[in-house]
């Protein structure tokens, strides 16, 4: 079929504060990575032998992932970092440098390769996109999805001809200016001859660099204009509205966990609720070993980890509650994503434990 590569080295500075501890690649939709589902899917159609460029708290991924065999897929990373004061710091070489560093090593990309980045959900048929990439004779391709003109400042947008043949680029243009509304998914397939066109050694980026390099050189490069869901999530507010259509059963392959005990309610192992005095108005799941106290109310699409614990008089309205969360008696808590350390709304408002300015009470459920 074709070898994969997952780009997971990034730092993940918008969707903070849900990265200062975890990689983007882990941040979890209904309870699972957001890599874990791309990884599921390229086994679907056969892509089973994948390098992952890592980074920014690298082990994450590592112990999670291991090398593949739960997934029928085997995986292997290359680290991008350095010694620095007798420290090792993570220095990601962008998304083509990583590739190149990983063929300099080993010469891994030496037939097709599926690119992907690893922190988007996607339904696409690799094996259709494959197929054209093969069909046309090109050497890169880059699948594209046509966006509203008014979202166009937020993507890399593709100029191509009737064909596909790539024909320039415009990074994030605003919409008067823009030339073209087919916006690049971070999905890219790859000939082995490409990567010589890297230099080696150095941060190189795919969609600012080496595109634009295969465009002036005249190379068989392709955008592909393909129907498939593409869910990014680059900015926090994504991470937000991602959760809620999930939750609304809005995004195919991606079911509900638990048991549905009422019409859209669904719990996990060993739940103590207080269903004679709580209010649940689906779609919400509570996970294993939550705790829900008297005079509760949860108003979905909302989630709650496992061993969380809602104290009474509490109103969750549209939340996204991670593990191990506590939330104090009578808090009002609207449309925000919350951990035991910090909770952001989903304009990107942030408090953190400890602040003694907050107006919210909430901790971790293990205390």
């Amino acid at each position: 079929m074709a070898k994969g590569m997952i780009l997971a080295a990034g730092q993940g500075t918008r969707v903070r504060p849900l990265t200062k501890s975890m990689p983007k690649p882990m941040v979890p939709i209904l309870g699972k990575p957001v890599m874990e589902y791309l990884i599921e899917h390229m086994t679907r159609y056969g892509v089973r032998d994948v390098m992952v460029n890592v980074a920014f708290n690298h082990r994450k991924i590592e112990n999670y992932f291991g090398d593949g065999r739960c997934w029928g897929m085997n995986l292997g990373y290359s680290y991008e970092g350095a010694r620095d004061h007798g420290e090792i710091v993570p220095k990601p070489l962008g998304s083509a440098g990583g590739m190149r560093r990983i063929q300099d090593f080993g010469g891994f990309f030496d037939e097709t390769t599926l690119v992907i980045c690893g922190d988007a959900l996607i339904d696409l048929d690799i094996a259709a996109a494959l197929r054209e990439h093969r069909e046309k004779g090109a050497l890169a391709s880059v699948v594209t999805l046509e966006v509203p003109l008014a979202d166009v400042p937020n993507y890399g947008v593709v100029v191509a001809d009737d064909d596909g043949r790539v024909l320039s680029f415009q990074e994030k243009p605003q919409p008067e200016v823009a030339k073209s509304r087919l916006a690049s998914t971070g999905i890219y397939i790859f000939e082995p001859a490409v990567l010589e066109l890297i230099p080696p050694g150095v941060p190189f980026d795919i969609g600012s660099e080496l595109f634009p390099l295969l465009v002036e050189k005249g190379l068989p490069f392709y955008a592909q204009r393909r129907p498939f869901n593409w869910i990014d999530i680059g900015r926090l507010s994504d991470y937000w509205e991602v959760s809620q259509r999930v939750l609304r059963g809005e995004v195919e392959q991606m079911e509900m966990p638990g048991e549905e005990v009422a019409p859209g309610v669904w719990v996990g192992l060993n739940t103590s609720v207080a269903w004679e005095s709580v209010k649940l108005v689906g779609p919400v799941y509570l996970g294993a070993n939550v705790r829900i106290d008297p005079g509760v109310s949860i108003i979905g699409p909302a989630w709650i980890g496992h061993g969380s614990h809602i104290r009474s008089g509490t109103r969750i309205e549209r939340c996204v509650v991670f593990e191990y969360t506590r939330i104090g008696e009578t808090q009002q808590l609207r449309e925000m994503i919350v951990s035991p350390q910090y909770c952001v709304g989903r304009d990107g408002v942030a408090h953190y434990l400890g602040e003694d300015d907050s107006p919210y009470r909430w901790g971790d459920a293990r205390g």
